[in-house]
């Protein structure tokens, strides 16, 4: 198991966010948390990669314990985040911006063929290289940060609102580009969405997040025939 997380409690502060949270990746799986905005999905995004540090519980990252380690060592250990809302240094070039991914990497060979790896499956990247990140439009700087977490080399690639707030046709190239970094069989992906059928469609398992704790996990295509999940998430 590439990830597996178990009894997690976390929060910010005195303030708990989420409750006795249990969630496991294989090695190259798709799995999707799903849930409504404010459910707690970026909060224990934030656990996984060290931001917040748990209350209790405990993540394991390759059977190795995790839970007290600062970004900057999981990181290494091949986790990266996609964050919510991008993030990206707008006063900074479209490549300085992507090259920022491998700040722990030392492999300046690789780093380049990687960097030829991100360019070829965004392409529009490539031609913008040089372009101030903050110009892009939404959709392109939303490629940039998952060019961005992609060069940290990750075997987990953690993605926050990968659709969120972009118009259906650039959805359909993110969606596009998730399926061939997942082709690559080298990374597993947990992929938070509020878009359930764009999440659903992606992974092949599935959580339901509600006010910080897990109500259902199954397999993406039984989650996305549940008539309660359809009502709740998808209006039908």
């Amino acid at each position: 198991m590439i990830l597996e997380i178990q009894n997690l409690n976390l929060g910010y502060g005195d303030i708990q966010v989420l409750w006795d949270i249990n969630l496991r990746i294989a090695e190259k799986e798709v799995v999707a948390l799903a849930g409504s905005n404010g459910a707690g999905k970026s909060t224990l995004l934030k656990g996984v990669i060290g931001i917040l540090k748990p209350i209790s519980g405990n993540i394991q990252f390759f059977g190795k314990e995790v839970s007290l380690l600062p970004p900057s060592k999981r990181v290494p250990l091949g986790i990266s985040l996609v964050p919510e809302g991008r993030e990206i240094f707008y006063w900074m070039s479209v490549e300085e911006n992507i090259l920022m991914g491998a700040y722990t990497r030392a492999d300046g060979d690789a780093i380049q063929k990687s960097l030829g790896w991100v360019y070829n499956l965004f392409p529009r990247l490539k031609e913008r290289r040089t372009q101030q990140a903050g110009t892009l439009s939404g959709g392109e700087q939303q490629m940039c940060a998952l060019a961005r977490g992609l060069m940290a080399d990750p075997k987990l690639l953690l993605v926050d609102e990968l659709s969120l707030g972009l118009a259906p046709v650039m959805v359909d190239r993110l969606v596009g580009a998730v399926r061939e970094i997942h082709g690559t069989g080298r990374i597993s992906i947990l992929l938070v969405e509020q878009d359930v059928q764009t999440a659903f469609e992606l992974s092949s398992r599935g959580y339901i997040i509600e006010t910080g704790k897990i109500v259902a996990e199954d397999t993406s295509q039984k989650l996305l025939g549940d008539n309660r999940i359809r009502e709740a998430y998808l209006g039908i």
